[in-house]
């Protein structure tokens, strides 16, 4: 019989119930045993809907981050949060810089993407003098909660070298002189859950599907034989990739099973059951995690029928990876199109999916035929389906040529076009795009939807919202405007309903990290624009000021990583139909009067794959889509683009090929660290390193901001450097943001009156 079992769920809840708990709980609303206790009632439905299984996951479950959670495992949360606190304090205050609306601020930690996924983990921070120390009871208290429902449970836990990986050092001492003291802390942590009963642990470690140095992977053999006479059975578990080099080894590790993600390594499936020891077992990932198409029972049960036959009982089946990347329930969408709906499966469904191949093996085809004849339907549904392909847009896409990605005229001399038009000043500021999402702008947008006020009225209140955010930014004194964006859902989903070739769910929310929820667009067939999608607003906007306003638009390459993308064509190909779609609208809005267009490439880096080796046929296609984008742009127009929360040291030469007049990045949660790799390369064009970190609830002092800068204009010339936040401001509150970007701009006139003694 085979074994099924879930790597991870969906922590939000039906209807976002902890995001709202959470936020009540930071605004001081509600105090911690009411967020707790919605925290356990989520946990307990999360394991109700997963009780089919054979064992379900605990431990997967966290209040803001998985990582951070593993931090306050191993007792490593960094020594800025007074150990005088309760526990719950420091956490949200290395979270988000403040546990809640009173209490005490200090800097949050650090905040980068979790491997090639748009979910944000909560960087561990390590010296020469971390130590360890384990703390168990919020696993241990999860693990007897379940076990008193009669639940078979198996705790997720971050694996150790992974846990190192991912962290960082501040004072160059080395990562993996740690591993001795942790492997300690991993061997008690297994003992103590052979006591509470516990067969099996789930230990994650994900590097495994990256190019790894010698150096780390001797620190894995280390950990893993270390772990030989382990009081628990260990299932390794990686995934979002190949094992590739790694696999030989890693099929030799002393565990007692091992996870494979056979999604995106199903070439590799065969070769690991050859390499793998005959008393191991093996569990597969043959439901996506990642996406949400339907599976093709029917054809995964025909390669893995004789898989199942030559394993037996070592054959286990999950989801490629933990459902934290999908939606909880399909059955919420009500007013999605019968046939796409038809096409899909959220976290629900993909563990119905994964009990219905289970049966097939276990008991035969027969014992789920009417299953298999529904689902047959649906495959064939899609790939007939004449609203998938659209021959103009294919044909639109066969004329790209050389000259739509040639570079533009040489930034030297369209900076010259553009400081002669706009005459800015030394360290211009500006923001990313967004300004708070009010309660007022998302009841009428709600109004809007359904159908209680008709578009004309909501036209108008966008208007008095955008001439509000006009006129506070000519108030604050910002030498570049935008016009706030409160017409837009989500920098990817408003584009999403625009265009052709998407659908939208209406609850289909994924975590991006804590609280934040987005609702990422279904990329069903192919893509085009119809009409304007910008233009309007932004002109409007620009009618308002003398100063320039922002024309703000998401990059092809971030839509594509943020959204849910269709699964029967190249994600390249794809991606230059998105293009060709966001040229036009910026054409548009530069015969609108619109000089300064910002084009968001927020998630260059997050589509970046993990091997090294696989990065420059990402990068010739994601750097051509960009400039098919602003190939046709005048001189005079200036392009910006924006890029957060991700690691852009190794990355640098391709951004630069981007050639974007201006870009902006986060680098205040890193402390301008992110700017390091300016001291060896020259950055061409102009750049704006972000000096507000509007994740953390803290307002950043005027000190601090010219401290940043300060640091900023020893790697980059102080005629090159712009001012501005991390990100966009939609959601913070908009006393915080004023008082913020007063400070902001009160630095760049200090900033601008110390380089004029200087001269």
């Amino acid at each position: 019989m085979v074994i099924t079992h879930n790597l991870g769920f969906p922590r939000i809840g039906n209807n976002r119930e902890l995001k709202f708990a959470l936020e009540k709980f930071w605004r001081g609303e509600s105090d911690k045993y009411e967020l707790l206790q919605t925290a356990k009632i989520l946990r307990q439905t999360h394991w109700k809907r997963q009780k089919h299984l054979d064992l379900l996951p605990v431990g997967d479950f966290s209040l803001y981050d998985h990582v951070l959670d593993t931090s306050i495992l191993v007792g490593n949360l960094p020594k800025r949060s007074n150990p005088e606190q309760d526990e719950l304090t420091r956490y949200f205050q290395i979270a988000r810089g403040q546990s809640h609306k009173h209490s005490q601020q200090i800097a949050a930690g650090e905040m980068t993407k979790w491997f090639d996924t748009n979910y944000h983990y909560i960087v561990p921070e390590f010296d020469v003098n971390t130590t360890f120390s384990l703390n168990d009871n919020i696993l241990i208290n999860q693990i007897k909660e379940a076990k008193i429902l009669g639940y078979n449970v198996k705790p997720v836990i971050l694996g150790p070298v992974t846990y190192l990986w991912l962290g960082k050092t501040r004072d160059g001492s080395n990562k993996l002189d740690l591993l001795d003291s942790l492997l300690a802390i991993y061997q008690k942590l297994f003992s103590i859950l052979n006591e509470y009963g516990v067969e099996w642990v789930q230990i994650d470690e994900p590097i495994l599907v990256t190019e790894l140095s010698p150096t780390w992977i001797h620190a894995i053999e280390r950990f893993y034989f270390a772990q030989n006479e382990s009081s628990v059975k260990l299932l390794l578990t990686s995934y979002f990739g190949e094992l590739q080099e790694n696999m030989n080894f890693t099929c030799q590790l002393p565990v007692s099973g091992l996870h494979i993600d056979a999604i995106n390594g199903f070439d590799e499936i065969n070769k690991v059951i050859d390499c793998l020891p005959n008393h191991k077992f093996l569990s597969l990932g043959i439901i996506n995690g990642r996406n949400i198409w339907i599976n093709n029972l029917n054809k995964t049960l025909d390669w893995l029928t004789p898989i199942h036959k030559r394993l037996k009982d070592r054959l286990w089946l999950a989801p490629s990876c933990s459902l934290l990347h999908v939606p909880v329930d399909l059955n919420n969408e009500d007013k999605l199109d019968d046939e796409i709906k038809s096409w899909l499966a959220f976290a629900i469904q993909k563990l119905d999916e994964l009990n219905i191949l289970a049966k097939a093996l276990n008991h035969g085809k027969n014992a789920v035929i009417e299953e298999l004849l529904v689902n047959g339907l649906a495959i064939k549904s899609r790939q007939r389906s004449g609203r998938v392909h659209n021959p103009i847009v294919q044909k639109h896409v066969s004329k790209i040529n050389s000259e739509l990605v040639l570079h533009r005229t040489p930034y030297l001399k369209r900076v010259k076009a553009q400081k002669k038009l706009f005459n800015l000043p030394l360290f211009p500021t500006t923001t990313i795009g967004s300004f708070p999402q009010t309660e007022d702008i998302r009841f009428m947008r709600k109004q809007l939807r359904l159908g209680k006020i008709n578009y004309q009225f909501y036209q108008e209140f966008i208007k008095k919202e955008i001439a509000y955010t006009i006129k506070q930014q000519e108030k604050i004194g910002l030498d570049v405007l935008v016009h706030g964006e409160p017409e837009r859902n989500d920098m990817v989903e408003y584009f999403g309903e625009q265009l052709d070739g998407y659908a939208l769910s209406e609850f289909g929310w994924v975590q991006s990290y804590g609280s934040r929820c987005v609702k990422p667009p279904i990329l069903f067939g192919d893509i085009s624009r119809s009409q304007a999608m910008t233009v309007e607003w932004a002109s409007y906007a620009q009618s308002l000021s003398n100063k320039p306003v922002k024309g703000m638009l998401t990059g092809p390459v971030t839509i594509l990583n943020w959204s849910f993308v269709r699964d029967d064509q190249q994600y390249s190909e794809s991606c230059l139909q998105l293009a060709l779609a966001i040229r036009d609208e910026v054409l548009d809005l530069e015969r609108a009067g619109i000089n300064i267009i910002q084009i968001d490439e927020a998630a260059l880096r997050e589509g970046l794959p993990l091997r090294k080796t696989q990065w420059s046929e990402y990068f010739s296609w994601a750097i051509n889509s960009f400039k098919i984008v602003t190939h046709s742009v005048r001189d005079e127009t200036q392009i910006h683009t924006h890029m957060c929360y991700s690691e852009f040291n190794d990355i640098i030469q391709a951004i630069a090929d981007m050639d974007a007049d201006v870009i902006t990045i986060e680098t205040s949660r890193s402390n301008m660290e992110l700017l390091d790799v300016f001291n060896e390369f020259r950055y061409p064009n102009e750049i704006g390193p972000g000096i507000y970190d509007i994740h953390s609830p803290n307002i950043p002092t005027v000190d601090y901001m010219v401290s940043l800068i300060d640091k900023a204009s020893q790697r980059i010339p102080a005629e090159r450097l712009w001012i501005n936040p991390d990100c966009g401001l939609k959601t913070r509150r908009w006393d915080e943001v004023k008082t913020a970007l007063k400070n902001m701009v009160a630095a760049s006139h200090i900033l601008r009156s110390n380089l004029i003694n200087l001269v």
